[in-house]
């Protein structure tokens, strides 16, 4: 197996942790968090640096994930994984063994499929989206970059979802709906 870094330790990092072991493609080699919880553990794994040490990271690892939430604004997100990448991380997909992705799906760089998820044919998944639990990107669909399609939402057949935007658990997207960058929709919303 390959190790990875996770950026970020929260609770978002701990589902993300779940699925990384149950793929078992990757092994954590540990998390980064703020320097004020170097030495603890997420799980069973430790926090083994801050922002700031990326750069000596990606010295010793080729791999890593931002594991930081998305609901409010992905600003957190963007920066990371644009840290990520300028320290020279890879930044591999990551998909549950519990979801389906067709194979006629494209998804970018950084992404999560976490379990229960469907992501439908012809689909394309900009880099660095959560697609979190039990959520259904039906056919034809783009999610722009930095998205984080909730749990149990779902974006029907040809809809476009703009860069940064959060759709809420539950939340249901009319075929060929648009959504604009940087959106908020609210859990258990309908959008036409």
């Amino acid at each position: 197996m390959k190790d990875i870094i996770l950026i970020g330790g929260g609770g978002h990092c701990r589902s993300v942790v779940d699925v990384i072991e149950q793929e078992g493609l990757f092994s954590i080699a540990g998390i980064v968090d703020r320097p004020e919880k170097l030495g603890e553990k997420v799980l069973s794994y430790s926090i083994i640096g801050s922002d700031s040490d990326l750069g000596s990271l990606a010295k010793r690892y080729q791999y890593a994930l931002v594991t930081v939430g998305q609901i409010q604004s992905a600003s957190l997100r963007v920066d990371l994984f644009n840290q990520a990448i300028e320290a020279g991380f890879n930044m591999p997909c990551i998909v549950s063994p519990n979801a389906y992705v067709s194979k006629h799906a494209v998804l970018g760089k950084g992404v999560i499929v976490m379990h229960g998820a469907i992501v439908n044919a012809s689909t394309t998944i900009g880099d660095n989206c959560i697609i979190n639990s039990k959520a259904l990107i039906e056919h034809d669909c783009h999610i722009s970059r930095h998205c984080h399609i909730s749990t149990n939402a779902t974006i029907n057949g040809g809809s476009m979802i703009g860069r940064e935007s959060f759709i809420g658990s539950g939340a249901i997207t009319k075929e060929l709906a648009v959504i604009n960058e940087r959106s908020f929709v609210k859990a258990g919303s309908l959008v036409i």
